[in-house]
């Protein structure tokens, strides 16, 4: 009778024990999981945070103890543009103290007078042109300011961008009077480095306040290059709307000595550049008695190269609108290797309405590519508000219905 009394009291010990190094062992992985330094890539959208990856293990990690804080603290230049990260959230968000959006520190409380005064060894002259009073035709007009910064890191070799901040946009949601903003980037020529900022939600002065750091360009080269900022407010139910565009030359700009900070007034989209963009042949017939569009995209010639390696592949994209709500998407086959594409594909559209008043249709011509997003090469819009050849198409197929009628389209910028 001992012994059995004896194996259970051992088998009893022996379950506590190893329940007991199996909770320790799960603290150890969870501590340790803790401490370690957020992926290149998430430390990369953080705002305010410099994105060179040799500078990461010296960052301050997540879970930091008060002592190191308060050392990274004094160590930091007051012009720096790290931002404390133990304030963040899991997103890499600050919480919200008050309903106002701040700006970044760099530009906080700052009216446009002291911002020329308190860099007037670093910004360039034509900035300081766009510091100047408007009259009231001008501002009825005014699609807001970028501000921005340039620098050139000889050290690393490469080009960096803060986009700091707008203000004044333009409320692009009529219902709640307010813009969800982002900026898309993008070098010229080449258009090999495009970049954007993340979209901040319910704002006309978004403070963004985002770093981008362009490896492998040379400091020669800088003079050849252009920024384009595009300003977007984000639509989760259709396309993006186009607040407006930015375009810096880089020629003439020195960023040898310092840090330069630059605003720019933000400009309408050009969008009737269409220089290099080539042709589209679409014949299109409306028939009044079905109430029916049909869409026939026949060729497309001139297509520019999508890089300096080879010729596009390139496809149509067909997108029929009723009151600027898209309500059917139709799309041709991929031609390889060509800048003069054969298509000869028929699309017939429903019209949910009488006539073609309401009525208006979109061509995009995309470049085909497995390995990363499609880019726009042209973009075509034929409509009763559509300007040039666009307008006298839709008006002959509405005067003659029942007629196919085909015509070529200079494409414009996408």
């Amino acid at each position: 009778d001992e012994i059995p009394t004896v194996v259970g009291i051992f088998s009893a010990f022996g379950l506590v024990f190893s329940v007991s190094l199996f909770a320790w062992i799960c603290c150890q992985r969870k501590s340790s999981k803790s401490n370690k330094t957020p992926p290149y890539k998430f430390v990369h959208v953080l705002k305010g945070v410099d994105i060179y990856p040799e500078n990461l293990n010296s960052k301050k990690k997540f879970g930091a103890d008060d002592k190191s804080e308060a050392k990274n603290k004094s160590a930091m230049p007051k012009n720096s543009l790290h931002l404390d990260l133990e304030k963040r959230d899991l997103n890499g968000n600050f919480p919200k103290t008050s309903p106002k959006i701040q700006s970044s520190p760099d530009l906080e409380n700052l009216s446009p007078k002291h911002f020329a005064e308190r860099k007037k060894d670093s910004v360039s002259p034509d900035s300081l042109k766009s510091i100047t009073s408007l009259s009231s035709e001008d501002k009825q007009d005014k699609l807001g300011t970028l501000f921005f910064s340039l620098e050139y890191n000889f050290e690393k070799k490469a080009f960096v961008v803060n986009i700091k901040e707008a203000r004044g946009l333009p409320a692009m949601d009529e219902q709640s009077m307010t813009s969800d903003p982002y900026i898309k980037m993008t070098i010229l020529p080449e258009k090999k480095h495009k970049v954007k900022t993340r979209v901040l939600r319910k704002t006309l002065d978004p403070a963004f306040d985002e770093t981008f750091t362009f490896y492998g360009i040379p400091y020669s080269q800088i003079q050849d290059l252009t920024l384009h900022f595009m300003i977007l407010s984000f639509d989760r139910f259709s396309r993006d709307d186009v607040i407006g565009e930015v375009l810096i030359p880089l020629a003439g700009i020195e960023l040898s000595e310092a840090r330069l900070l630059m605003d720019r007034e933000i400009i309408k989209r050009n969008v009737r550049k269409s220089s290099g963009r080539g042709e589209l042949l679409i014949s299109l017939c409306y028939q009044s008695t079905t109430n029916t569009l049909t869409v026939v995209v026949l060729k497309a010639r001139h297509l520019p190269k999508s890089d300096v390696s080879g010729l596009s592949d390139p496809y149509v994209k067909v997108n029929l609108y009723h009151a600027k709500k898209r309500i059917s998407k139709k799309k041709t086959h991929v031609k390889k290797c060509t800048p003069n594409a054969v298509f000869n594909e028929l699309f017939v559209f429903d019209i949910p309405c009488e006539g073609l008043d309401d009525i208006s249709i979109e061509f995009l011509v995309l470049d085909s590519d497995r390995g990363s997003r499609n880019e726009v090469i042209g973009r075509l819009t034929l409509g009763s508000s559509a300007e040039g050849t666009g307008g006298e198409h839709w008006k002959e197929i509405c005067e003659y219905p029942r007629r196919q009628i085909a015509k070529w389209h200079m494409l414009c910028d996408g």
